[in-house]
């Protein structure tokens, strides 16, 4: 049985990925840190199951898929993903997304 202290304890993975970055990196992203935080809420469960943001280059944010399926559906959906990643950040910060195929 689990201890409701240990519930407490549960930190968005967002934040455990800021903390590290900061500490690891001297080019930390900021903006990069931020698109992390919403991600799962802005683009769904199941996109954010097999998609997930890697770096920013300008405007332009780079995700990683899970497979060549998914980077051809992705696609399709990247200017409404851009309008919703935007809305959860409350600033136009995304302008492009590019897929690639690589590790979540």
């Amino acid at each position: 049985m689990r201890n409701s202290k240990n519930l407490e304890e549960f930190v968005h993975i967002g934040n455990i990925i800021r903390n590290v970055l900061k500490t690891c990196r001297n080019d930390f992203d900021e903006n990069l840190a931020q698109v992390w935080e919403k991600w799962d809420r802005a683009v769904g469960d199941g996109i954010a199951k097999n998609a997930r943001p890697k770096a920013f280059k300008g405007k332009l944010l780079l995700v990683n898929v899970t497979s060549s399926t998914w980077m051809h559906q992705l696609q399709f959906l990247k200017k409404d993903m851009i309008k919703q990643i935007n809305h959860a950040l409350g600033k136009e910060l995304v302008e492009e997304i590019k897929f690639k195929i690589g590790p979540l």
